[in-house]
């Protein structure tokens, strides 16, 4: 490794796992098909300011993840890749981060190349990369802004200082208006404590300012612009997505106080086995300012997230920078000493559970089979059975081989993320990627002059495929309902009890489209008040229903 350039490796090993496989799947429900789409509508609408989701308002986010989306598909197509490519650059731009504060910190460029490594092979970092949501953008800007305030505090000139506070408030201002809040608060929950530790409060106070300065005036214009355009934006965001998500008792994605935890745990497989060290390391260097302000980056947003009613695993990804940091630093330490157990129990560890999974695999598809008998099926498995042997070979070679072969475990992870989703079993990839079945039927759809669905996911891939935001929704409104609330959305609002009038109605137009998930005991007396006749496709739980014009 030492003999390698690390920054053409780290970029090739993107081309091949991140890149390439962008447009060999399709688009996971819920969010892949939500952000395609809301993205979608502001390049056919050219509405930049405020987001809608299907032609409705969606207040849920600012605009800004969604602009850097539709760039994408402006550029690239809206397509598959030209969905995704903002998210895996966003990834790249925070491994770059990772190698350049790394070399600021340290300045060896093993640990530069291992701290790197490491964040873009953590599972939870590699499987969002490719993943079309506004995760990766977020962790990109606060990483960003922590990077320049450590970039500001141990700056060497006056120029270099003030540059570096600025691009903090480039960065937090991008932040909020990616997901709000949270982009200004989690500088600070770092800033304020090291700097009284460091009794640098004075410098805090000089040229914080500055950041505050920068942030404020690029947020200004888009904060005004929809403000005037939607005056109910700000209290529907701050109070629905902000304080009552953080406090409510019925906060969606509700869980206890340790669930990040187990995830954090999860989250940097297949280097887990390396925490236990990482900790007992980074307890032992705690006086040393660069290990003080990584811990509290890694420490306090894990314990504020940890406070929060409401939860998602993707919520700690800001809390990965610093563990890759603390980890790299530990690792190349302990290779330098020639002490090699850690890494050979890492090894050994994930050769275990790929071992479990590939015996799991071979007695389901015996016992009860995920897989069918055709060739798609059946090639599908053989990607599933490559991931796997690729799994434990790379991880038995670490085990081997750990002072050389050390970094064999993102080798893994790579093959991982770029075979396994083009290797799930029709079972799952028919029901979660739903714009697939759309494709496959998309001439017939394209005559329609109606479309129903009784699933936002669904009805999302539908309005995404045929560029069509006027999708009409079936007994369902889920993250819609503050939408659907408008009296101009009331034609949007299908029931059980007038769906066959709406029908009616709609048929008399032209024909109609009816994308149906047919899975709950719910979903199942959605379908039976359908009327009968039309022609009908059936994938896994998704039946669509071409119904012709009736005069």
């Amino acid at each position: 490794m030492t003999r390698l350039k690390p920054l053409p490796v780290l970029l090739l090993g993107f081309a091949l796992f991140f890149l390439l496989p962008l447009g060999f799947h399709g688009l996971w429900t819920p969010d892949e098909t939500r952000y395609a789409q809301v993205s979608q509508e502001m390049l056919m609408s050219g509405n930049w300011v405020a987001p809608h989701f299907m032609g409705l308002r969606y207040f849920e986010k600012p605009a800004a993840g969604y602009w850097l989306i539709a760039l994408g598909q402006a550029v690239f197509g809206e397509n598959l890749f030209g969905v995704r490519i903002a998210s895996v650059l966003a990834t790249a731009l925070s491994v770059l981060l990772a190698y350049l504060i790394a070399r600021r910190l340290w300045d060896d460029p093993r640990k530069s190349f291992a701290c790197a490594l490491l964040y873009m092979s953590f599972g939870l970092v590699a499987g969002q990369a490719g993943y079309a949501n506004l995760d990766p953008q977020f962790t990109l800007w606060v990483n960003l802004s922590l990077v320049a305030l450590w970039f500001a505090l141990d700056s060497r000139t006056p120029r270099e200082r003030l540059g570096a506070w600025a691009l903090l408030g480039v960065a937090c201002a991008m932040g909020f208006m990616t997901k709000g809040f949270l982009a200004w608060l989690l500088p600070v929950l770092i800033a304020v404590p090291f700097m009284i530790w460091q009794r640098r409060v004075g410098e805090l106070l000089r040229y914080g300012p500055l950041a505050v300065l920068v942030a404020a005036l690029m947020c200004l214009p888009w904060a005004l612009a929809i403000h005037l355009q939607e005056p109910d934006y700000w209290r529907f965001f701050f109070w629905h997505e902000h304080i009552r998500r953080f406090a409510a008792d019925n906060a969606q994605h509700a869980r206890p106080l340790w669930f990040f935890l187990p995830i954090m745990v999860l989250a940097c497989m297949p280097w887990a086995a390396l925490l236990p060290d990482t900790v007992l390391k980074t307890w032992q260097e705690k006086r040393q300012p660069a290990i003080a302000f990584l811990a509290l980056w890694l420490l306090l947003p894990l314990g504020f997230f940890s406070l929060s009613k409401g939860k998602l695993p993707t919520y700690i990804m800001p809390c990965l920078l610093p563990l890759a940091l603390l980890m790299g630093h530990g690792l190349i330490d302990r290779i330098k000493q020639g002490k090699a157990r850690t890494i050979v129990i890492n090894g050994a560890l994930n050769v275990i559970l790929g071992v479990a999974a590939m015996v799991g695999l071979i007695y389901l598809q015996m016992c009860d089979p995920l897989y069918g008998n055709s060739h798609a099926e059946m090639f599908s498995l053989s990607l599933a059975f490559i991931v796997l042997l690729a799994w434990i070979l790379v991880n038995l070679l670490q085990a081997v081989r750990p002072l050389t072969l050390w970094a064999m475990p993102a080798l893994g992870i790579g093959v991982l993320v770029a075979l396994l989703p083009a290797g799930m079993p029709a079972l799952i990839a028919d029901n979660e990627m739903p714009d697939q079945f759309v494709l496959e039927h998309l001439d017939e759809l394209q005559q329609t002059r109606a479309l129903l669905s009784n699933e936002l996911g669904s009805a999302s891939a539908l309005s995404w495929r045929l560029r069509r935001p006027e999708v009409a929704l079936y007994n369902t409104q889920g993250e819609l309902r503050y939408g659907l609330h408008d009296e101009h959305a009331a034609h949007r609002k299908v029931t059980l009890d007038n769906v066959q009038a709406w029908l009616t109605e709609a048929r008399q137009q032209g024909s109609v489209g009816v994308l149906m998930r047919v899975k709950s005991t719910s979903e199942h007396r959605e379908e039976g008040q359908l009327p009968p006749g039309g022609k009908r496709y059936r994938k896994g739980n998704l039946m669509l229903t071409i119904y012709p014009q009736q005069p």
